[in-house]
């Protein structure tokens, strides 16, 4: 804590941090208004945390305190995202604003201070994580549809036109890998879905299981097996029988993991097909407009760059991670792709001619 009067140099920094936690505590608000239940009553009390922050850095500034500052660009974006769209992107950027809290090396912030912003993170994972399960099948099949869509239609395109082909053979190729990949895209999202919401419904106790318990030899507690099946200890799984038999309701503890998001298979599928068919349309669009050759070629490349640093930094957002290195590492991957094929593609032209 600073001794004596401030300097100048003192209170601007201790007014940047009460603007920071005054556009923080509206962030939480903002999107509380557009939760119920638990997750809003979890934001409203981030709030008023920042609230007690807010009156440290009031307290210390007294009547130092002047006109209203704007807090950081970074809180002033997720304050404008928030009050818009309320979205796990929001909170995957709210997580990456926390974990940027610069109290634990401030002398002026209070050890509790700092310790609370570490534990809002850890709150903010926890929501964020929630909203990721909730979006996690289509979203996963929107994003990957597109990346697979640019990187193969990109790599396909390439490869054919360093065969020195026509212009129209490229078009026509680019289309046909646009329909074949995207339709096996959505097939392939939707078995797999299906099969793995097939799976957990097979690993669901059966319906009419609790008909059994009043006819179980309590004796013998067989229901204790059913729960050394499914991983439980032996003497944990006699305790829980035993509670079972006494209120008899089988429904505790053998159920499916509630936490287990599947996602909706023809969302995933319909995602899929479109994201996919968005990402392989992108490198063919040059040459359906006429453009030719090395024209072609570095339109093509502008624009699958473009939507792969977009996508990267989308996953590196939601993932709670670095966008720009989750961008330049989509990027980096999808043009080494389309260059070997490019390579190869040359080398067939060659052998070809």
């Amino acid at each position: 804590m600073a001794a004596g009067s401030p300097t100048s140099r003192e209170v601007r920094r201790w007014r940047r941090y009460l603007a920071n936690e005054r556009a923080e505590a509206a962030t939480y608000r903002d999107l509380a208004s557009r939760r119920e239940g638990e997750e809003r009553d979890i934001l409203l009390a981030l709030a008023d945390a920042e609230g007690r922050h807010e009156e440290h850095w009031l307290t210390l500034l007294g009547d130092r305190v002047g006109p209203p500052l704007a807090g950081q660009w970074r809180t002033r974006v997720l304050g404008w995202l928030a009050r818009r769209f309320g979205s796990v992107f929001v909170l995957a950027l709210a997580q990456r604003a926390e974990a940027r809290s610069p109290y634990e090396s401030d002398d002026d912030a209070t050890r509790t201070m700092a310790a609370d912003e570490r534990i809002h993170e850890e709150v903010i994972r926890g929501l964020a994580a929630r909203g990721r399960a909730r979006v996690s099948g289509s979203f996963r099949a929107a994003v990957f549809g597109a990346n697979d869509g640019l990187v193969s239609n990109f790599a396909l395109v390439l490869g054919v036109g360093a065969t020195g082909v026509s212009n129209q053979f490229i078009v026509i190729t680019g289309l046909a890998g646009l329909l074949a990949g995207a339709l096996s895209m959505a097939a392939g999202e939707y078995v797999s879905i299906s099969s793995q919401r097939e799976l957990l419904e097979s690993s669901a106790p059966s319906p009419g299981r609790g008909g059994a318990l009043g006819h179980l030899d309590v004796n013998a507690n067989e229901l204790a097996l059913v729960y050394r099946a499914r991983g439980v200890s032996e003497d944990e799984a006699s305790a829980m029988a035993d509670a079972v038999l006494k209120d008899h309701q089988l429904d505790s503890g053998l159920g499916t993991d509630e936490h287990e998001e599947v996602g909706s298979a023809r969302g995933a599928a319909l995602s899929s097909f479109a994201f996919f068919a968005f990402g392989a349309l992108v490198p063919v669009l040059p040459h359906i407009f006429g453009a030719t050759g090395f024209e072609a070629l570095a339109i093509s490349a502008a624009l699958v760059g473009v939507i792969l640093l977009s996508t990267g930094a989308i996953v590196g957002l939601v993932s709670g991670g670095s966008p720009w290195k989750r961008a330049i590492r989509q990027l980096l991957i999808g043009y080494g792709a389309a260059a070997v094929t490019y390579v190869l593609g040359s080398l067939v032209g060659i052998w070809l001619a």
